[in-house]
């Protein structure tokens, strides 16, 4: 049985934690440490140190998860392209932040993340968004999904061509889908090419199905 075939009820989890902010930072230590399958392994205030100190660490003290916090106040806003480069290592990423400037918030989703909270939502939508995101699946809040719907890089889709998507991109055959949406193989074939012409036409083209499902978690429709 290999480490994401483990339930997560019996497994216990590593997470790290970046937030400059020293109360906030224990308060969400105190939140991990309520949760009896989690295990806090690192605690710090930006994302340079949390890096440097992956790079020096044993693989088998890795996190899991990082909750991360996007903006500081004393230092540059969280890296996109380093929030990539950890989620491509196999990292999962939580950001736990006051909401940045939309574009870092889309960059920010862009390189993978599994989800975003605010400092203000309840502590209990913070430890769901946390088992949440260990379980692979996404959490995104209505402001975050406020900032995605403004994002031009989002293609505008139909009511059909979203649920053509979701269905397609979640594991459905095109069989399965056009049964699902009561419609012939062909036509449901037609709305996933209109998404995939959609968001060709938005600059980010994609062609397979696992693209399909990566554009689909990353603009949030995979969280509904």
């Amino acid at each position: 049985m290999t480490e994401t075939e483990i339930d997560a009820s019996r497994f216990e989890w590593r997470v790290a934690i970046v937030e400059d902010h020293l109360l906030q930072r224990r308060r969400t230590e105190e939140l991990v440490a309520s949760q009896a399958q989690l295990k806090l392994v690192w605690s710090g205030e930006s994302l340079p140190a949390f890096v440097d100190w992956l790079s020096k660490s044993p693989r088998a003290n890795h996190p899991h998860l990082l909750v991360l916090d996007l903006q500081v106040d004393r230092g540059d806003a969280a890296d996109p392209e380093v929030v990539r480069r950890l989620v491509d290592a196999g990292l999962r990423v939580l950001v736990l932040s006051a909401m940045a400037s939309p574009s870092l918030v889309r960059d920010v989703l862009r390189a993978g993340v599994g989800g975003m909270v605010g400092k203000r939502d309840k502590e209990d939508d913070i430890v769901s968004a946390i088992w949440a995101v260990l379980g692979r699946s996404t959490w995104i809040t209505p402001e975050l999904a406020s900032v995605m719907a403004g994002d031009p890089d989002r293609p505008a889709l139909s009511d059909q061509e979203e649920r053509a998507l979701v269905l397609y991109a979640s594991g459905l055959t095109l069989d399965a889908v056009a049964e699902a949406l009561g419609v012939r193989k062909d036509t449901a074939k037609k709305y996933l090419g209109r998404v995939k012409a959609k968001y060709a036409a938005a600059g980010r083209p994609v062609r397979t199905k696992v693209e399909l499902n990566e554009a689909a978690r990353q603009d949030g429709f995979l969280n509904r």
